[in-house]
């Protein structure tokens, strides 16, 4: 590499002339100039071709933010519809809950006049249902009372059930003491409109059961006079209306 240190301007001038060095001179530039003219090239097409590049990626984020914002006011727009047709159907379910009311205080009072013995100072069996569960003759039962006239006091009072069926191919009746665990307080009501009287009860494996004789009894206080009101509930019916 020693020959490289000794090789200067003024040797190329004296070993080439003037006029070649001059034109090497030239040469020399010309190349730097033209590697140089390329270079820039390359680097200025790099460069349009990842602003290319960039603005395609940034047109696509601004179409998707676009097709966001609009799948955004479109899910308000249902949220909203859904919320007032919620609304609606709210009023809608009150407003029919009150109707309800009013025809079980019209029908109450036919009810007293026509048929007294279906119904206790005003207290009603709305409505008594049975439901089988996961487990083999477990059931649940769901006994809803009623008070359809107008009164500032309290309903009391309890409710007695009993099944008849048949065990073993004999008649029998089962009361609900003797197949379940509810106490007396689990029967009992105090109400003003309504309440709703649930429990469960699991009837022995070789009992059919055949008919639900539901006892409400208005025990006498100050405020009211001991009343009964009998019931009796074909067995198929309540499982039918469950199913």
């Amino acid at each position: 590499m020693n020959w490289l240190a000794k090789i200067n301007l003024n040797t190329i001038v004296v070993r080439l002339g003037a006029f070649r060095s001059a034109l090497l001179l030239i040469f020399l530039i010309v190349i730097c100039v033209y590697s140089g003219y390329r270079i820039g090239n390359f680097y200025h097409g790099y460069q349009i071709k990842t602003l290319a590049q960039q603005k395609t990626r940034l047109d696509n984020l601004y179409e998707k933010h676009v097709e966001q914002n609009s799948r955004i006011n479109t899910l308000e727009v249902e949220l909203e519809v859904e919320r007032m047709a919620n609304n609606r159907s709210q009023t809608f379910l009150k407003s029919m809950e009150q109707q309800h009311y009013q025809v079980k205080k019209e029908l109450a009072f036919y009810e007293k006049i026509m048929a007294p013995e279906k119904t206790a100072d005003g207290l009603v069996i709305d409505r008594v249902s049975v439901y089988p569960t996961g487990s083999p003759h477990h059931f649940r039962f769901q006994i809803v009372l009623v008070q359809q006239l107008l009164r500032k006091r309290f309903v009391k009072g309890y409710v007695a059930l009993t099944l008849d069926g048949s065990l073993d191919n004999k008649p029998s009746q089962l009361k609900l003491s003797a197949i379940s665990t509810l106490a007396q307080k689990d029967l009992s009501f105090s109400f003003q409109y309504f309440q709703i009287i649930e429990g469960e009860f699991t009837l022995p494996a070789n009992f059919l059961p055949e008919k639900i004789n539901l006892s409400t009894i208005l025990t006498k206080n100050k405020w009211q006079k001991f009343q009964r009101l009998d019931e009796t509930f074909m067995w198929s019916d309540l499982l039918k209306s469950t199913l």
